[in-house]
């Protein structure tokens, strides 16, 4: 770990310093890795502005792309560069060889002892706090063998820290070279990489300190650059709450619960298409933004627009709800977005906004923002889940079972053991008609009734009607009534 006295130099990126523990040690040296396209350039962006934010000079070693080319791109992404002192290494249209290769020198000067010399001038005429090397691996071309190669880099890796400057270099691996062999020169590596989910960062090394593993969510958008979503890691979270007993503004759904769900509760509502899960957990939602909590909805299948005028078409009031400022709705395009940078979202609206509910509509969907649905799915809901129980959030959460009738199962997504309420919801087959039923399967905090109930959905809202103590086999979707 690091010593206290260890001065911390920011990545630009306030999710990356998160996950560095407080940011890159000062006068040390990192590698930023990825393959072309992945955002390390950009990378450097974020950490030569912040350097001159914090009124430190920075040096942009460009190797790729003119110094001009690189203002106008830094540009386009919000970033000016204009007190970075950029330091064109990049080859001419007249410097080409004949056998297709380039040098940014002339012949007879593809000696290392240049390149360090070309480099270290700049260094010492401009006194850098901040050095960015984009990308090291081009030295591979500029020098005669690979032997004088890593000797120069190894060189440079050197002269930076006796200088005392804080240096990113940038590697890629070829089809026909690895980066790998660089690593010994750094003090640290992040990885950047474009997945099957999106893309992702990850702390490979990091000598002198701890930081978070794993991967982390990573996003890139015009204006703002890189965000990064660390992981989450729900122990690093927690604040006092009493688990007093809440309603959910219907009396009968209330007897059914034993009185009620508690805070900081989770409550699961399960059920096939169109039973009324997500109308059951909008009204536990609105019924804590009517006791003056702030609520939260995040739609994964849903519309706002739609989700707002059928709810509103049943008398729940969620437009004048969120009008008020008591009810915010999110809609959540599980294909655009990662695990990581939801459970963010999550977080912004719980210690941002004081938020007390948070419904989550729709595990299917939050499943296609997973790379691996099945294993991942239980592990991430139940890091989302267990913060927000650490913070004292009630919590309400949708899974749809795919079969309408048969065999009965608390959850398709075996998502059941994070829930300390269990409430299903039935299609049932009575004398030639469908109709509903609602049952309780589990409460963690107290006893509840464990009896079906009737279940409609009505211009007014919702009904919990008597038992169906006269009907048996009711869980089978086709019950049979009982005789005397």
């Amino acid at each position: 770990m690091a010593s206290p006295d260890s001065s911390r130099v920011s990545s630009g990126l306030a999710g990356l310093d998160e996950i560095l523990d407080g940011g890159f040690i000062d006068e040390r040296t990192y590698s930023i890795r990825g393959e072309s396209g992945t955002g390390k350039t950009i990378l450097g962006y974020h950490f030569l502005t912040a350097g001159a934010a914090a009124g430190e000079t920075g040096l942009y070693f460009a190797f790729e792309e003119t110094a001009k080319d690189i203002t106008a791109n830094a540009a386009s992404l919000g970033f000016d560069l204009s007190d970075v002192v950029i330091e064109d290494m990049s080859p001419s249209a007249t410097q080409f060889m004949e056998d297709g290769t380039y040098t940014v020198f002339g012949p007879g000067e593809v000696e290392a002892s240049g390149i360090v010399s070309r480099i270290s001038d700049a260094v010492a005429s401009n006194d850098p706090d901040r050095v960015f090397i984009d990308p090291l691996t081009l030295l591979r071309h500029l020098t005669p063998d690979e032997y004088q190669f890593k000797r120069t880099a190894a060189s440079l890796m050197s002269y930076m820290k006796e200088r005392g400057v804080t240096t990113l270099f940038t590697t890629q691996a070829t089809a026909t070279q690895s980066d790998e062999d660089l690593q010994y020169l750094a003090d640290g590596s992040v990885t950047l990489r474009r997945t099957d989910r999106g893309r992702e960062i990850a702390v490979e090394k990091f000598r002198g300190s701890g930081f978070r593993g794993g991967t982390h969510g990573l996003r890139i958008d015009g204006g703002r650059g890189l965000t990064v979503f660390p992981s989450l890691v729900p122990d690093d979270h927690r604040q006092p709450f009493s688990y007093e007993r809440l309603s959910s503004d219907i009396d009968e759904f209330d007897e059914l619960l034993g009185g009620g769900i508690e805070r900081g509760s989770i409550t699961l509502v399960s059920g096939p298409s169109g039973v009324g899960k997500s109308t059951t957990g909008t009204a536990l939602a609105c019924a804590s933004a009517r006791r003056g909590e702030r609520a939260a909805a995040f739609l994964f299948e849903e519309s706002e627009h739609s989700f707002s005028h059928r709810s509103d078409a049943i008398g729940l009031g969620v437009s004048e709800l969120r009008e008020a400022g008591s009810l915010e709705v999110h809609e959540v395009e599980p294909l655009r977005i990662s695990a990581d940078e939801f459970a963010q979202r999550v977080r912004e609206s719980v210690e941002a906004r004081d938020t007390e509910f948070v419904l989550l509509d729709g595990t299917a969907g939050y499943r296609l923002a997973l790379q691996n649905p099945d294993r991942e799915l239980r592990a991430e809901l139940h890091a989302l889940c267990r913060y927000l129980r650490n913070m004292g959030v009630t919590v309400a959460l949708t899974d749809e079972l795919s079969s309408v009738t048969g065999t009965f199962q608390a959850s398709d997504s075996h998502v059941s053991y994070l829930a300390d309420n269990v409430v299903f919801i039935r299609y049932i087959e009575v004398g030639g008609e469908i109709r509903k039923a609602v049952g309780v399967l589990k409460k963690r905090f107290g006893q509840f009734e464990s009896t079906l109930r009737a279940f409609r959905i009505e211009d007014d809202g919702i009904h919990i009607g008597d038992t169906l103590s006269d009907l048996r086999g009711v869980l089978t979707g086709t019950p049979t009534r009982q005789t005397d």
